[in-house]
């Protein structure tokens, strides 16, 4: 079971699993001044519609920071994913602002065991979404690996 999908990018247990979810959805309304009177507004639509996803990635116990590297990759291709929760519901199409990550209690290798991370997405026009999903498959000549 998947918490919800960002594309073909899936956050679950096994992946990165998120503890936040934190929505923030703004409106235009520009005003002109005006003598005597208060200032005259029109809304002007929607604005900014963004979302972060925090988390807590402990590599020995779930999850891998290969992850994050492909969550990178994404945000690296400019390209706008569907977000949809695991219960179905559609956000929208957005692209990928930032990534952060803190990793600490680092082993002699200095690979960290414990890796917090934040994901800062975007709202843009829904017809901007990649119909691939935006995670390589893989090479399409590996059509038999599964039956070996």
């Amino acid at each position: 079971m998947h918490m919800m999908a960002l594309g073909q990018f899936l956050f679950s247990l096994p992946t990165l699993a998120f503890n936040d979810f934190k929505r923030q959805t703004s409106w235009r309304h520009p005003s002109n001044s005006r003598v005597g009177a208060r200032p005259a507004s029109q809304s002007l639509g929607p604005g900014d519609d963004t979302i972060c996803l925090s988390g807590l990635l402990v590599p020995e116990f779930a999850g891998r920071r290969i992850y994050l590297d492909q969550l990178r990759d994404m945000g690296d291709s400019g390209k706008a994913f569907a977000l949809v929760s695991g219960a179905g519901e559609s956000f929208g199409a957005y692209v990928i602002e930032n990534v952060n990550e803190t990793g600490t209690l680092q082993t002699g290798q200095g690979v960290p065991r414990r890796v917090e991370f934040d994901l800062q997405l975007k709202r843009v026009d829904d017809i901007r979404a990649e119909p691939g999903g935006g995670v390589d498959p893989g090479p399409i000549d590996d059509y038999w690996e599964w039956w070996l």
